[in-house]
């Protein structure tokens, strides 16, 4: 079985080395004593999103904390490219569904979208306490996975907003594809990052300080709307077709990180 994992403050891990004493307080520190029930002698993981991992011997607890020593660093690099999962909100929590199963299987980024034909709606007074908890959900899926990275939680965008921020990728110093999910797509996804992959060329990591990114939009219940599209396309978005059958909002995003991450060699 592996070791339990446990977030330290981002930065946590920067001077670390084998042999290091950490100190792990706060909401972990009580999630691992008084609910994991972590106890001295124990190895446990510790990361704090930088792609690190401090195998730790446990060497004593307190009443919501514990003291450890690290015993081995791993350290992970990124992915030559990385992918943001763009999910509309969803009734019944399938965008939390969506964001917890893609943080799981490998994703970078999330960013929630207001779309037009979203049932749920994040209004001012809401959006603070509604995006903490997609942090959250990030986080819980973070330690049930094991991950080193943590995947950046992005601001709720509109459709009119999220277009303009498709248009600024389109000219980002670093390569760019945006994937719309939909059924009025006529070439197959796998398709689509193949070809763009291929063009890419085996230095294009170095030419550009910015990794190369590909985001896959998935829309609400309803569908996203013809208006939707446009603006999309017209943004410099493609559209592709995820399959034959009709996924819902809480399962298109995470097939579509399964298939993505396949074809650019990630798994």
């Amino acid at each position: 079985m592996s070791n339990q994992c446990f977030v330290l403050p981002a930065g946590g891990l920067s001077s670390a080395r084998t042999g290091t004493e950490l100190h792990l307080e706060g909401p972990e520190g009580h999630h691992a004593v008084m609910v994991k029930r972590v106890r001295p002698g124990e190895m446990i993981n510790l990361v704090d999103g930088s792609g690190v991992r401090a195998v730790t011997e446990v060497t004593g607890t307190q009443k919501a904390a514990l003291d450890g020593i690290v015993r081995h660093l791993d350290i992970e690099q990124p992915a030559a490219v990385s992918i943001t999962l763009v999910q509309a909100l969803a009734k019944g929590d399938r965008d939390l569904q969506a964001v917890e199963s893609a943080v799981e299987l490998g994703i970078d980024a999330v960013r929630p979208w207001q779309s037009e034909r979203s049932i749920v709606r994040w209004n001012e007074a809401k959006a603070a306490k509604a995006l903490a908890k997609w942090e959250a959900t990030v986080l819980a899926a973070l330690k049930q996975s094991r991950r080193t990275f943590l995947p950046e939680v992005r601001g709720m965008l509109s459709s009119t907003e999220l277009a303009g921020e498709f248009a600024r990728c389109d000219c980002a110093p670093g390569p760019a594809l945006v994937i719309v999910l939909h059924e009025r797509g006529t070439e197959p996804l796998s398709a689509t990052v193949a070809t763009w992959f291929a063009g890419l060329g085996p230095a294009q990591g170095a030419e550009h300080a910015q990794r190369p990114e590909i985001q896959l939009v998935v829309g609400p219940e309803g569908g996203i709307s013809d208006s939707e599209l446009e603006k999309f396309v017209e943004a410099g978005a493609k559209v592709a077709l995820l399959g034959h059958h009709v996924l819902r909002a809480s399962t298109a995003g995470p097939a579509a990180v399964v298939l993505t991450r396949h074809l650019l060699g990630q798994l």
